[in-house]
């Protein structure tokens, strides 16, 4: 079975195709499943695709904690180490696109290119106190229905498929209680790059080429352009959508699918 012991975790992973390596990173509450859209197109482009689920999450291990963007990239650097497949393409969906971020910052022999989806990080300043009674709510006995309510609130939008809520709301009602509090919590900590400015520091740090995808209803060609302007490297691109949900590589796969093969082709 493809499981990799990286630090004090086990990590379930698929490994596919032939080709350069492309590293998808799911977000929270998911796993590796969330790629499904993307792996047949990459590897028929020529790709290796390789899809962890992240510690606590899917059908890895949970340890006791190490819920923190900067742990698991340290985590993936570990996994695509024992793969030897370094330096590689990162694809991250919210959470895991502030965990590529920290790969390409802390670990960036291990990446070639960066591709953050609708990242968990660029909130205002203070958003980790606006952030506190939710968090205090998923570590209540209703912190289940909390977190549903919590992605039935934010992530969709009039246009999302029908079939995308019921998928996402199953594996919130099998996700480890603390993992769900503790991940949350990380993001929007004042010792994480989840608020602004430390988001902006931390993103001008990045060195590869990055690609990043901004939708929901929060203007996002601004969250886009904002992004863009931090990124160092002159092959970096932001996109951009209106009227899509959180998962938009999920509601506009081949739209996506194409923008990102595309921008991949002109690294080469």
């Amino acid at each position: 079975m493809p499981f990799a012991e990286v630090n004090d975790a086990r990590l379930f992973y698929t490994d596919e195709g032939e080709g350069p390596p492309v590293l998808l990173v799911h977000g929270w509450s998911c796993d590796g499943s969330d790629w499904a859209w993307q792996i047949p197109a990459l590897k028929a482009a020529g790709y290796r695709c390789i899809a962890p689920d992240l510690r606590g999450h899917g059908r890895s291990s949970v340890p006791a904690g190490g819920y923190t963007p900067k742990q698991y990239a340290a985590d993936l650097a570990a996994l695509a180490g024992q793969l030897g497949c370094g330096p590689l393409v990162a694809l991250g969906h919210s959470m895991g696109g502030a965990t590529v971020v920290a790969l390409a910052v802390e670990h960036p022999e291990a990446v070639r290119a960066v591709v953050p989806i609708d990242s968990a990080y660029g909130f205002e300043p203070g958003t980790h106190l606006a952030f506190a009674p939710m968090i205090e709510a998923f570590r209540s006995p209703a912190g289940h229905a909390a977190a549903l309510q919590c992605a039935a609130n934010a992530f969709y939008s009039p246009a999302t498929p029908a079939h995308l809520p019921p998928l996402h709301a199953r594996r919130i009602a099998a996700f480890d209680q603390q993992v769900m509090a503790a991940a949350m919590e990380a993001l929007a900590s004042p010792e994480s790059f989840g608020e602004r400015p430390a988001a902006e520091a931390y993103l001008r740090r990045i060195a590869a080429p990055a690609l990043a995808f901004r939708a929901g209803r929060n203007d996002p060609s601004a969250v886009a352009a904002w992004e863009r302007a931090q990124f160092q490297h002159p092959k970096s691109k932001a996109v951009g959508w209106e009227g899509t949900g959180h998962w938009l590589h999920q509601e506009r796969p081949a739209e996506f699918n194409s923008v990102l093969l595309d921008w991949l082709a002109g690294l080469d």
